[in-house]
């Protein structure tokens, strides 16, 4: 198994770009382990009072792990992420913060650190005193290059990256587009537990130890990452991810997308599609603050679906 290590900075990158010097080298099937920093890239500790924030340098936000270099992925391949397990610290952190949210602007900063452990996260102090919040870890942000030109870490892309789904916990296989030779992945923004929509724009942020599997699927040419899923409510799940600045357009996109997954995996018409969609999909917010994209998610559990 190959470890990366992210608390070494050399291990890190603060910008989506095709010419990034990959740090690691895998084949496909091979299992990663990754230690994964959180979104505020290690600045955040846990004695940190709400005073502190001011500290925090917000260019180093949602730094990832990465690029890792996949042999033999090409440009219209897909790189399927088998994320195995995701291992959270015991201590979390949430904040309101001015410059993000769907409410940015109505309330002053504060920041909210969670003790976590036995299956739940627990604040300290008297804000949200007896709340206990199922953990239910996943990856924020998980993605490979873009075919050309550089892109900032937070708002998500075509080719992922901070798409901030509750859906890429343990368990799921993400597929992504290869856009280069190698797809050159990155991870980044463990989160501990988040809503649909994540919308103070934080999550329960954490830090992760993640045991990854990857593996190239060769010819799969897609526009955008869909994702095979366990989930708590409905076994599991084919979940399609719409990526645009307008919610509409990422809503079409995500049926788009649905209905050619169902056409190629299911030989379902379009027309059958769209139906099922309708009865049996579920149509999600999965983000809405990383702007100026938003990520818009439409699933259907597999148990309806043709064996």
């Amino acid at each position: 198994m190959i470890v990366i290590d992210g608390r070494k900075e050399e291990n890190l990158h603060y910008k989506w770009s095709p010419n990034l010097r990959p740090i690691a080298n895998v084949r496909s099937g091979d299992e990663i382990y990754v230690i994964v920093p959180d979104s505020s890239t290690w600045q955040i500790k846990p004695d940190f009072t709400t005073e502190d924030l001011g500290k925090i340098d917000g260019s180093k936000f949602d730094a990832a792990v990465g690029p890792i270099f996949v042999d033999g992925a090409e440009p219209g391949d897909a790189l399927m992420v088998e994320i195995e397990d995701i291992e959270v610290s015991d201590w979390g952190w949430s904040a309101i913060l001015g410059f993000i949210g769907l409410l940015k602007g109505r309330f002053r900063d504060r920041l909210v650190i969670w003790s976590i452990s036995n299956g739940y996260a627990t604040t300290r102090g008297d804000f949200l005193k007896g709340i206990k919040v199922p953990i239910r870890p996943f990856l924020g942000v998980i993605g490979t290059a873009p075919r050309e030109g550089e892109f900032g870490m937070i708002p998500p892309q075509y080719f992922g990256g901070n798409m901030d789904n509750k859906l890429h916990g343990e368990g799921a296989r993400v597929y992504l587009p290869v856009n280069v030779k190698g797809a050159l992945l990155s991870i980044a923004d463990p989160h501990a537990s988040q809503g649909d929509g994540e919308v103070t724009g934080t999550a329960i942020e954490t830090q992760a130890n993640v045991r990854l599997r990857v593996e190239v699927v060769k010819g799969l040419n897609i526009r955008r990452p869909f994702t095979i899923a366990p989930t708590y409510e409905e076994g599991e799940v084919i979940a399609a991810m719409g990526i645009s600045n307008d919610l509409y357009e990422a809503a079409r996109q995500a049926i788009e997308d649905m209905l050619a997954l169902l056409g190629r995996f299911y030989g379902l018409s379009p027309e059958e599609g769209y139906v099922l969609s309708s009865v049996v999909g579920n149509l999600r917010i999965s983000e809405i603050v990383d702007e100026p994209n938003f990520v818009v998610t439409l699933s259907i559990p597999k148990r309806v679906l043709p064996q």
